[in-house]
């Protein structure tokens, strides 16, 4: 089976999701759906890139040669189209001749591919859509986005997203195409690799508040440290740390440590065994965001024990229970944040109790040995619909 995805590379959760798919001797391509550099884990696909990247320089040069040769495309259009990566997607389309292309994100490699069928024209490969994080949530409710985002969910043959929320925001944005089961966009977790990150002692005797530092279009991690100083009192044989952080929340973290006395350590760039151990020491995380999926960071403090506390704008509800094993809070409301924080830290039986609730949750839904079966049989599944459509139009 030959797969053509279209993705950002240098994404961590593109490099773990075909990961998952790399030892079923499949085809795997990668088109980049902007110029960055792979990531380091991204060892699985052949990666295609646009502009005289694209193979080969002959292979260019051929190409251009064909399109004006046949004028088919008018010189200074044909030029315009050099700059523009649906014009190259489509080329490695017709090179490729995959037979799935999968496309993970909307508003980048699902607009771009989007892009790709319209130049093609006529029969296309049968297309995955992934929707990653806030793309429906959000974007679908952006007047700049709307139609394009229908237009994708009018085109594609199959949708996936990891929150039954967005199955149905899909749908009442006209989804044609069948839905895939809704799994974590990263995949699953090795659980007993990483339980040795995991601090052996009990939730309630672990003194690290975690915070997930980004603060921007979405990220509200200034809230989050609000939330912190209002609880000062509270806080006094605890120490902070933030990780992702820009200037703005670190100049913020600095301020508010000095005000309050409380440590609050800025967490450098490392590896994601350093994070989970990160993760393994707190007894707290807290994420919030105005819009997200189910955030990598509130499963990983679910499979290392640490007590999460999300924002309603994402689907923590649909893996943990608030008040029981984690707390759903509003975003933008340091007071209700800092109540949560207070609770969590006073409340040793609730941590505890929560830990265990959800290391549960985590070995019945998210170990690798149970999601990626289902990935495989997901691939198989569409393959082999993709065979029998081809079929009947032969």
């Amino acid at each position: 089976m030959r797969i053509l995805f279209v993705a950002m590379p240098h994404s961590v959760h593109t490099a773990r999701w075909i990961s998952q798919i790399a030892d079923q001797h499949h085809e795997l391509h990668l088109f980049p759906s902007m110029e960055t550099a792979p990531h380091p884990l991204l060892k699985n696909a052949r990666l295609h890139c646009a502009g005289i990247g694209f193979r080969s320089l002959s292979r260019l040069v051929n190409i251009l040669k064909r399109k004006i040769a046949s004028r088919r495309m008018p010189l200074f259009k044909l030029f315009t189209a050099l700059f523009d990566r649906s014009f190259w997607l489509k080329q490695v389309i017709k090179m490729v001749k995959p037979d799935i292309i999968h496309s993970l994100e909307i508003q980048h490699a699902g607009y771009l591919t989007l892009a790709a069928r319209k130049r093609l024209g006529g029969r296309f490969p049968t297309w995955i859509v992934t929707n990653w994080g806030s793309d429906i949530y959000l974007f679908g409710r952006l007047a700049e986005h709307v139609d394009k985002i229908k237009a994708i969910l009018t085109s594609c043959n199959y949708y996936s997203c990891e929150c039954q929320r967005d199955v149905q925001l899909a749908k009442d944005m006209g989804l044609q195409g069948e839905v895939l089961p809704v799994l974590p966009n990263t995949g699953g977790f090795d659980l007993a690799r990483v339980s040795q990150f995991r601090q052996p002692t009990t939730t309630s005797a672990r003194r690290i508040i975690l915070i997930k530092g980004y603060q921007g279009w979405v990220g509200r991690a200034l809230v989050a440290l609000r939330a912190i100083a209002l609880c000062a009192s509270e806080l006094s044989s605890y120490r902070v740390a933030v990780y992702l952080a820009n200037d703005e929340v670190k100049i913020a973290a600095e301020l508010i440590s000095q005000s309050t006395g409380i440590p609050i350590d800025i967490v450098p760039r490392c590896s994601h065994d350093e994070m989970l151990r990160l993760f393994g020491s707190a007894r707290v995380y807290i994420g919030l965001s105005i819009s997200d999926a189910i955030p990598t960071s509130l499963l990983e403090s679910m499979v290392m024990g640490a007590f999460p506390i999300q924002s309603c704008t994402s689907c923590a509800n649909e893996w943990i229970e608030d008040g029981k094993t984690g707390f759903i809070v509003p975003p933008e409301d340091p007071d209700v944040v800092a109540a949560a924080i207070r609770r969590a830290l006073t409340d040793d039986s609730l941590v505890d109790y929560a830990a265990e609730l959800n290391h549960r949750v985590a070995k019945e839904r998210l170990d690798q040995s149970i999601i990626k079966p289902q990935v495989i049989a997901m691939y198989k599944k569409v393959a082999e619909q993709a065979r029998l459509k081809r079929r009947g139009k032969q």
